[in-house]
This record gives structure tokens, sequence and C-alpha cells, in this order.
């Protein structure tokens, strides 16, 4: 299936997205392209809205290496296996905070710190319809609430402070302007 890669703009990242009902074939298809995609954009998340589905499925991958606190250290989060597919995902718990810098495949070129806890505890679907139930920290943790929000149609810019939104205001508007024309929205 060909997907539209969706910038900031773009209405559908905006919306929530639905629950999946079924995982068949189709849903194990989008997240098998999902991670295609990911991999392509050198991307370390991507959520369905961002390739113009409205459906609760993110996909979640990066080196190990960039699993740790410091630089060269033990991973934070041994036991998950990367790349990820989580679908319906639902955050239970948040505890700890960091701000860190943050961009985002849909909002090119522009990056920005965002405060977000240093741990949470989510559930979800696996590929096989079954229930997981992981804790995350440092980087993982950051990258499944960046995607859970983009399932509930929030994006990063939406998170940071008011002074960096002002400073970020011009590039913002641009980019929305030049997504609508090529939509034929504006």
């Amino acid at each position: 299936m060909k997907y539209q890669f969706c910038i900031y703009g773009h209405p559908v990242l905006r919306q929530p997205a639905d629950p999946v009902a079924l995982i068949d074939k189709a849903i194990r298809i989008l997240a098998r392209d999902m991670l295609e995609i990911m991999g392509e954009k050198k991307g370390v998340g991507l959520a369905a809205q961002q390739i113009g589905q409205t459906v609760q499925i993110c996909t979640i991958g990066f080196d190990p290496k960039y699993d740790a606190a410091e630089p060269g250290g033990a991973r934070l989060n041994p036991e998950v296996e990367l790349p990820l597919v989580m679908i319906n995902p639902v955050i239970l718990s948040r505890t700890g905070a960091k701000t860190d810098t943050e961009g985002c495949l849909s909002v090119p070129e522009i990056w920005a710190p965002v405060h977000r806890a240093w741990e949470v505890s989510v559930k979800f679907l696996n590929l096989k319809g079954e229930l997981q139930t992981l804790q995350a920290r440092g980087l993982l943790a950051r990258v499944i609430q960046h995607e859970q929000d983009h399932l509930n149609g929030v994006l990063f810019v939406d998170r940071v402070s008011a002074v960096k939104k002002i400073s970020l205001s011009g590039k913002l508007k641009r980019m929305k302007k030049k997504t609508e024309a090529e939509l034929g929205l504006g």
C-alpha cells in the first residue's frame, strides 16, 4: 500500500486514532510497513497518523546503545526487544521527570526541549494479540510518550514552553501553510 507521509499542518496529525479492533493481516502489514518507513526516515518512532492512518498502532526502534543513562552505560531496558510494535497502547503510570530535546519526522528541522516522565508503565497488544505490560525508562519512555501523544492527536511542539512556542511560531506557520497548500486546503 502507498502511504502519504504527513507533515505538520496535515489534519490527520490532529485526529485521535481509533482502537484496533482486530489484529489481522492488514494490521500486520501496516506494522511491517511502518517499521520499514521508520527505518528509511531514520526515526526512532512512528505513529500511524504520520502515514495517514488513524488506528492506534506505533512502532519504536533504535540502536540499543542509546538505551542507556550515559554513553557506554548499561541498558536501561535490557528486557525490551527492539524494534517494538504497540497496538492500542495505554500509559498506566508516569514517574520522575526529565527535560530533553525532541524532534519529530512530521515536524522536520525543528528541535525543542520537552519535559516528560523519566519512567512509564504501558500496556498494549503485540502483533499476536497478546496483552503486554512493560516498564520503560529513559529514551524508550520518552519515545513511548511521544508516540502515545501522536495517537491522541498531540504533537511535541504542543508540549514546549510558552517562550519556545513563540520562537517556533513563524517556522510552524510557514510549514503548516505549505502543507495546506500542497493538500489544497489553503
